[in-house]
């Protein structure tokens, strides 16, 4: 059940990068981000009672994770806005070694045979993003001039890529933080208290920054309204898989990159981005790591 509700949050992951890049062309980043956890958090007040009685000895740990959200939200944030999306989700996959690791060495998972040996498919997935697949187009090019059938190299600051590897590398502290935060508090109090953590963070932000906000707008753009209802949703579905006992993070990582094929056919199909077979190939290699790991 629990390798279900992490299959559910992929793909709901998926889609909300789709929706991050829509929302993103008529609005700010920080527009995005504060009204979009805002919204968020609006939906999830109902829990309030239920929140309440958490042990308030939790709260600094939770305030914490909510810290490396706010962080990693305004690294993927900036990143995702002028980068292709199918390269994206093909860079938000490296968090499955960051939180391969942090398990490993945290929380003392032991990998089996078929783990090791998909996590090396999901790296050689990775490192065929380098540029010997580029250096052959060009040859390509150089040879035949005249033929049209060979994409561009899309060109991409390493700043861009920078924020996207840190983005992956807080989620995967956040992901380790709600399997320990989950064994003595519940999905709900964690998601309500948390949320409220982000709001204000990003408020704060506002006011030091002082970045300007269209309030009537940002109220206007429907994908903010979208990205808050599946962010809870696929939110839910994450704390529930962690406060199995028998969910491991290592294998929850791997199943939640499944989402890495939504962004990339997006980047087909809405975006009409380049170099989609390639970026598909390298999914699949990954994929196939996955699959070999939760077997």
């Amino acid at each position: 059940m629990w390798m279900l509700l992490v299959l559910n949050y992929g793909v709901l992951k998926g889609t909300r990068e789709i929706v991050k890049k829509k929302s993103l062309q008529r609005s700010s980043v920080m527009e995005v981000l504060f009204f979009y956890t805002l919204f968020a958090f609006l939906f999830v007040c109902p829990d309030v009672k239920n929140a309440v009685q958490m042990d308030m000895h939790f709260l600094p740990a939770v305030a914490f994770k909510s810290f490396i959200i706010f962080l990693a939200w305004m690294c993927s944030f900036k990143a995702i806005k002028k980068m292709p999306i199918s390269l994206y989700g093909l860079l938000d996959l490296s968090r499955v070694l960051f939180a391969t690791l942090l398990a490993v060495i945290v929380q003392h998972e032991v990998l089996s045979g078929n783990q090791i040996i998909g996590l090396l498919l999901v790296c050689v997935g990775l490192l065929m993003l380098k540029r010997p697949k580029w250096l052959t187009f060009q040859n390509i090019r150089r040879k035949k001039p005249e033929s049209n059938s060979v994409q561009e190299e899309e060109h991409v600051p390493v700043i861009l890529v920078l924020f996207a590897l840190a983005s992956c590398m807080l989620n995967a502290v956040s992901g380790l933080l709600d399997k320990i935060l989950t064994k003595d508090i519940t999905s709900a109090q964690l998601q309500f208290w948390y949320m409220l953590f982000l709001v204000l963070y990003y408020l704060v932000y506002i006011i030091i920054a002082k970045e300007k906000i269209h309030v009537k707008e940002s109220l206007k753009n429907p994908w903010i309204w979208l990205l808050a209802i599946l962010f809870v949703i696929a939110d839910r579905s994450l704390f529930l898989a962690n406060a199995n006992p028998e969910s491991r993070i290592s294998i929850m990582t791997l199943i939640k990159q499944s989402g890495c094929i939504v962004t990339i056919l997006a980047g087909k199909f809405i975006f009409h981005e380049k170099n989609i077979a390639y970026k598909l190939i390298c999914a699949a290699v990954i994929i196939a790591g996955i699959v070999v790991a939760v077997l």
